[in-house]
């Protein structure tokens, strides 16, 4: 009896090639290195300091701008082939994390780094790598729509209605439960029912002064209050300017 070999091929097909992993290392490494840096620079220790060109201070979000320019050219332009999409995702990855450690910087026009708006630079950073982690985990909400117009529809509506509540709450000064209202509605949708932080866009527009929901915001969030998600701030970002 004869037996015809067959040879039998086994490709093992990693999405995307794991670029979502490489860019979010790089972007976790980077941030990481970027914080320690900055940090013994303010406490006075390392060899480390800042850098300055004619007199201006050369904020570390230049380098992160240029990167990302760089890379994202470079993909576009050639479309490499690994490992040049890898060393891409790496220079992406690394310069979002530059960028991003400033965010406050370039949202507020100013350098409030190492004061209590320099967490905005926080919360931009959780976001991303929460994005980064679903990216990696290959989390695509697309893929349970069924086809048809209706339901395209009745899920873009549905999307709508939870940004919706995610902005809401993240007007409120609830920046960290808008976050995660992202990814999990109930969180969103609790967040902005409850009072506003005093100081927050909400607040200004909508609680009056010596208003009771005003004064009652002052009550609920005085300027001493402290929670875990601040100390998890501080001991990610350093301890702000009080």
């Amino acid at each position: 009896m004869r037996h015809d070999a067959v040879e039998v091929e086994v490709v093992i097909t990693v999405p995307n090639q794991g670029i979502g992993l490489w860019m979010l290392g790089a972007f976790i490494l980077t941030f990481a290195g970027t914080r320690a840096i900055t940090r013994m620079i303010r406490a006075g220790r390392g060899p480390f300091r800042d850098v300055s060109v004619g007199g201006t201070h050369l904020h570390h979000e230049v380098y992160g701008i240029i990167a990302m320019l760089v890379s994202g050219a470079i993909e576009f332009a050639y479309q490499p082939d690994s490992p040049g999409v890898q060393i891409l995702a790496v220079l992406f990855g690394a310069g979002a994390a530059l960028t991003l450690d400033e965010f406050a910087l370039w949202l507020h026009l100013e350098d409030v780094y190492w004061s209590s708006e320099g967490r905005k630079s926080i919360d931009a950073t959780f976001l991303a790598v929460a994005v980064g982690l679903l990216l990696v985990a290959g989390f695509n909400p697309f893929s349970d729509v069924g086809s048809g117009t209706a339901n395209h529809l009745t899920f873009a509506a549905l999307m709508l209605v939870n940004v919706a509540f995610c902005v809401c709450a993240i007007l409120k000064g609830k920046t960290a439960t808008g976050v995660i209202g992202l990814l999990v509605p109930l969180v969103s949708v609790v967040a902005s029912v409850r009072l506003a932080k005093p100081g927050s866009p909400w607040a200004r527009w909508r609680y009056p002064p010596d208003s009771r929901r005003a004064q009652r915001a002052e009550r609920r969030y005085p300027p001493e209050r402290r929670t875990w998600i601040d100390a998890l701030k501080d001991a990610v970002g350093g301890t702000p300017h009080r």
